[in-house]
């Protein structure tokens, strides 16, 4: 059995140092460092939680050994920044573009489901004043009760009031 040399057993150290050294610096590009709101430096290989001011970033991973890295915006967000889409789209993986399709599809049918709710109570709105109008107009006697817990039957004066807040009921709930 032939043992290495002392020279070559040097040279080969001096390569594994070399190796190290040269893979710290690469190591360290891709690390993130900020100050957290306690004041504490944080390093990680992500990016700083949303809301960390630019001023408590100390260091940021360099351009050529940064991974992309895709933030997800809530929905409100992500539709202003609707011209970012389609770049921002093929950096998803499949997985978090189908959640957040799912999640879109599921905020459009809980938004459709309240404007059919209350495009229901605007038309029943609209039924009850059209009805209550044609009462007031027809001359029938309408009685209320008023604070005291007494009847009181409308005047003139009582009714036009009356017909008037009908009127803009109906604009408001009828549409035209």
């Amino acid at each position: 059995m032939k043992f290495p040399t002392p020279a070559a057993s040097g040279l080969a150290y001096a390569g594994l140092l070399m190796l190290a050294l040269a893979a710290s610096p690469a190591q360290a590009g891709m690390q993130w460092k900020w100050r957290d709101a306690s004041g504490a430096t944080q390093y990680s290989d992500r990016p700083p939680p949303p809301g960390t001011p630019d001023s408590a970033i100390l260091a940021r991973p360099t351009p050529s050994s940064a991974r992309q890295v895709r933030v997800v915006e809530p929905a409100s967000a992500a539709s202003g920044a609707a011209g970012n889409a389609p770049a921002a789209a093929k950096t998803a993986d499949p997985e978090l573009e189908a959640r957040r399709k799912k999640s879109e599809e599921e905020r459009v049918a809980r938004q459709k489901a309240e404007d059919d709710k209350q495009a229901k109570v605007r038309a029943d709105n609209c039924e009850r004043a059209r009805g209550y109008e044609r009462s007031l107009k027809d001359g029938m006697r309408i009685a209320r009760t008023n604070d005291k817990g007494e009847r009181e039957i409308l005047d003139d004066k009582a009714r036009n009031e009356e017909l008037q807040r009908t009127q803009e009921t109906i604009q408001s709930n009828c549409g035209k």
